[in-house]
């Protein structure tokens, strides 16, 4: 276990949290007015005056340390090894953030360690009704996993050479415990890639893996298309009424260019069909736009597990007419 001094930890508990993320994580950063922001993860998480705090949780702190062990999940030892890296420096000591370090240099991502079965992933998952050979598919190409010591569900992405450049963490207990791992590109966000003129967008994994399943039920193919998901999206701020192309559309899109149909699956709250109407704005004159939101429920998970429901009420109706009492 690494060691670190007294002087180590006060220099990493002096980082705040805007300098952290604007440094390390400038993509998760959302301007709300005047001084204060958010982030794309949890817009009621305000960052303001050297402090933030999460109106939604009812706790805050003052460090890029609270944030990453309260916030993120993460161990003390993990938060500290982000921490030290000499790209993040606190404005405190008079030290000027090097410029445009997210571009010119690859950040490190930091996965947590694999369990040596996927058994609670598999669990949670089909529990969600996602279909088990998807499941076991993901976890074979190297796309999904289950972590130690938590055993929450990770989720991967790649780059173009084949690098591990993104992963996002669900917990498996029923916590609803979320989040990107330190490091991630959103450029790189899960998805599934395939050949085809379509590209299918969601805002999460578990979105995407919801209507992977529902497409097998239908079709019995679930491969056919590309599939990415954003990592979350967010509504605009009423002084900033639209939102950039989100990093993986646009990233999918770059590397795309046979893409001529975008089908937007995103949620029907507010933030969701704020999202899509934007993006359609944004891309209508390029490529041909679907907005299909889940036709029930919040998301493409509600989506299927009312079809799961249907399906053994209708097989439930069907056993008590063969048998009758």
């Amino acid at each position: 276990m690494p060691y670190y001094s007294e002087e180590q930890i006060k220099k990493a508990r002096s980082i705040d949290l805007l300098t952290y993320l604007q440094s390390y994580e400038p993509t998760e950063l959302v301007h709300v007015r005047g001084s204060t922001y958010c982030t794309r993860e949890h817009d009621s998480l305000k960052i303001s005056n050297g402090k933030w705090m999460w109106w939604s949780r009812g706790f805050g702190g003052s460090s890029a340390l609270d944030y990453l062990i309260k916030v993120k999940g993460m161990q003390f030892v993990e938060a500290m090894e982000i921490l030290t890296d000499e790209r993040i420096v606190s404005p405190k000591t008079g030290t000027k953030i090097r410029e445009n370090s997210y571009r010119e240099e690859k950040r490190k991502l930091l996965i947590p360690d694999r369990s040596e079965t996927n058994l609670e992933v598999t669990r949670y998952l089909t529990g969600r009704g996602i279909d088990k050979e998807i499941i076991r598919d993901c976890i074979e190409e190297g796309l999904l996993y289950e972590s130690l010591p938590y055993h929450n569900c990770v989720f991967v992405g790649y780059d173009e050479t084949g690098k591990a450049a993104y992963a996002c963490y669900r917990a498996t207990n029923g916590e609803r415990i979320m989040g990107d791992a330190a490091g991630s590109d959103k450029r790189y966000a899960f998805r599934i890639n395939r050949n085809g003129n379509t590209i299918h967008v969601f805002e999460s994994a578990i979105d995407l893996l919801s209507y992977a399943t529902v497409m097998k039920m239908q079709t019995g193919n679930w491969r056919a298309e590309s599939m990415v998901s954003l990592g979350g999206v967010y509504a605009p701020s009423p002084n900033k009424p639209g939102i950039q192309i989100p990093a993986a559309l646009d990233n999918a899109l770059q590397n795309h260019t046979e893409v001529k149909t975008i089908a937007l699956h995103l949620d029907s709250d507010y933030a969701g069909r704020s999202a899509a109407r934007s993006i359609a704005a944004q891309l209508k004159d390029t490529y041909t736009i679907r907005d299909e939101p889940p036709p029930y429920g919040k998301d493409c998970n509600d989506y299927l597990l009312h079809i799961h429901h249907q399906n053994r009420s209708r097989q439930m109706d069907a056993a008590r007419y063969e048998h009758p009492r």
